[in-house]
């Protein structure tokens, strides 16, 4: 399931992450890359580890938490700290699959990416080409979002970055561990979750039906999830 997820960080969040990322310094874009993916990326990202990089991560991840659709759409277990890169004219990302599993840096944790997004934080009309296209079984999905808004989709997915010809493109991008591994369920339960919401807001309050749906739900997710 791809899903647009609008205002992730508010208008003034994002521009104010935007202008800390601008006056920062930028490393290779290659140093988190696998071995197929180093040889198709060319762009720059924020150094792990550092006190802007753990300030700005955390401002993305406080915004994902304020984000029902998010929660909705993702069924989080663990999100990977969220890292930056910035792509200026004529660098690109070509075609690839995301490593399915991430080791989080100086821990010992790993996590299953099960689900990618990317937060765009450069406004639109400040950059030409730079669109993030998403391959499925209904074809090519090309994303250019406005800042603050990201975009989550199946880490299964072949995509790309197409090379920016004006401007600098600077996002946000993480990965994210289910609690339901399969991308069919957690767009069931998504469907299911927002016909609920839809049925209690038509239906008179203390209707049976939104609370016999909402049993399905979490009948359906006790079967599916995995939490450890």
């Amino acid at each position: 399931m791809l899903i647009e997820i609008p205002a992730v960080l508010t208008e003034a969040e994002a521009a104010e992450a935007l202008a800390a990322l601008r006056a920062a310094p930028w490393v290779d874009g290659r140093v988190t890359a696998g071995h197929q993916s180093a040889q198709v990326k060319d762009n720059l990202q924020i150094e792990e580890g550092t006190d802007l990089h753990r300030r700005l991560g955390d401002l993305v991840l406080s915004g994902l938490g304020r984000s029902a659709l998010f929660l909705s759409a993702v069924l989080p277990l663990r999100v990977f700290p969220p890292l930056f890169n910035r792509y200026d004219a004529g660098m690109t990302f070509g075609a690839h699959v995301d490593n399915a599993i991430r080791q989080i840096r100086g821990t010992p944790h790993r996590i299953r990416t099960d689900v990618s997004c990317t937060l765009f934080l450069t406004p639109p009309g400040e950059y030409e080409g730079g669109e993030l296209v998403i391959q499925d079984t209904y074809g090519e999905h090309r994303v250019k979002l406005p800042a603050g808004h990201a975009v989550a989709y199946p880490a299964t997915s072949l995509h790309r970055v197409e090379p920016v010809t004006r401007g600098s493109r600077i996002s946000s991008f993480f990965w994210i561990q289910s609690m339901v591994r399969d991308d069919m369920r957690r767009r069931l339960l998504f469907d299911l979750d927002m016909a609920i919401s839809a049925a209690a807001a038509d239906l008179a309050p203390g209707h049976e039906a939104p609370v016999a749906l909402t049993g399905v739900y979490h009948n359906l997710l006790r079967q599916w999830a995995e939490v450890s």
